[in-house]
């Protein structure tokens, strides 16, 4: 009886086993997993802006020093010293008594020559018919002439008199020789300008355009030409062929686009680099003078380049590449030429071709020699079906 019970429970369990292995052997039986989704990037070759970001420094388009002409004790200050100023407009008094002066016997020396000048003026006319007649001498009337040009020598040095004056009087009164934002007041009231030099009185900069001043390496400026000269590269539309934004040190970029003025002709000799300038507005005054910012310039445009994602290239000393999905689902590395770096995203110059797909988002999923399941890929790097995927495996999940 006890060995009946035995053998049962032998063959019940034996029973047992073999149907678990009927039941493993039907999961695994039942068919691959499917291929893993990567986000793709569909290469689309087109006209690329080839942006070169170089550092640069701003300095004022105009800049004038306010002097003392006139020597003299400062009575006034006209102007708010960090405000906009016009040309012509007041800005130091200089004590103009003495130049007054000096103006008014200017005035009264030429008054002088002037009667000396109608007296002289009359007697030579007055002699003129008499000498016709043989009532006076010769000599008398060239006399008489020769006093009148004499009195019109003295009315002209007279009137240059009088404009000098006029000009020291003029220079009393220190006005804006251009228009522009003034600095702080060099002088203050009671000081004595003007002894034996033009003394500083103070500093106007014309902020609005600014000027921005950037180097290049002399190598790629003529790396650059080569390029245009074969034919690889092509100038970017504008002045001189480049664009210029200013980028601050915060990371912002300026508003308002420059324009690039020149580029030198030498090369410096001791960094190898290119001095260039570029104009740039500045309507309400956010760039200061002196400010170092970055430039970034568009000098050429590549007529059949690719811009990727930047987490699309690996770069290494090797090289660059991307991974590419070929037409049977298998993803192969590429070696491509990159030319630069734009909006967050590399151009490539080389190596890829229209239509092709390149991997962009979900390399760890990739398996060496396994095909993938290609979807476009998003800026926000989320594969286009991976926002429908999921609704779809949470709903199966509530079913099970």
């Amino acid at each position: 009886m006890a060995s009946s019970r035995l053998i049962l429970t032998v063959l019940t369990a034996a029973a047992l086993l073999a149907a678990c292995g009927q039941g493993t052997n039907a999961q695994s039986g039942g068919g691959e997993m499917p291929p893993p989704e990567v986000g793709v990037v569909t290469v689309a070759p087109g006209e690329v802006g080839l942006i070169t970001e170089l550092p640069g420094r701003l300095e004022p388009s105009r800049v004038a020093q306010v002097r003392a002409r006139a020597a003299g004790i400062v009575l006034r200050r006209l102007f708010t010293e960090g405000s906009d100023v016009r040309a012509g407009q007041p800005l130091f008094t200089i004590d103009a008594a003495p130049y007054a002066a000096a103006f008014a016997s200017a005035q009264a020396t030429l008054a002088r020559a002037q009667a000396n000048l109608g007296q002289a003026t009359a007697l030579a006319e007055r002699y003129k018919p008499l000498v016709e007649a043989n009532a006076i001498s010769k000599q008398d009337y060239a006399n008489a002439v020769a006093a009148q040009k004499q009195a019109e020598a003295e009315v002209a040095a007279g009137r240059a008199a009088v404009q000098t004056a006029q000009i020291n009087l003029n220079y009393a009164s220190v006005t804006a020789p251009i228009s522009g934002r003034i600095g702080r007041a060099l002088v203050t009231e009671g000081a004595l300008v003007g002894q034996g030099e033009a003394t500083p009185l103070a500093v106007v900069q014309q902020i609005n355009p600014m000027y921005v001043n950037f180097t290049q390496s002399a190598s790629e400026v003529l790396k650059l030409r080569r390029d245009f000269e074969q034919g690889r590269l092509k100038r970017a539309a504008g002045r001189e062929g480049a664009a210029v934004r200013v980028v601050l040190e915060d990371g912002t970029e300026h508003p308002q686009p420059g324009r690039l003025l020149f580029s030198d002709l030498t090369v410096d000799a001791t960094s190898g680099q290119i001095t260039l300038r570029a104009e740039v507005p500045n309507p309400n005054g956010a760039l200061l003078p002196g400010l170092y910012v970055r430039v970034r310039l568009e000098q050429a445009k590549a007529g059949n380049a690719v811009l990727l994602p930047q987490q699309a290239v690996t770069r290494n000393a090797q090289g660059d590449t991307v991974m590419v999905v070929e037409k049977d689902g298998k993803v192969t590395p590429r070696n491509i030429k990159v030319g630069g770096e734009q909006a967050g995203q590399w151009v490539v110059l080389e190596g890829l071709k229209a239509g092709e797909q390149v991997v962009a988002d979900g390399f760890q999923k990739m398996r060496p020699g396994a095909p993938v399941k290609p979807v476009p890929w998003s800026p926000g790097g989320t594969p286009a079906g991976a926002a429908a995927s999921a609704p779809a495996s949470a709903a199966s999940k509530a079913k099970s």
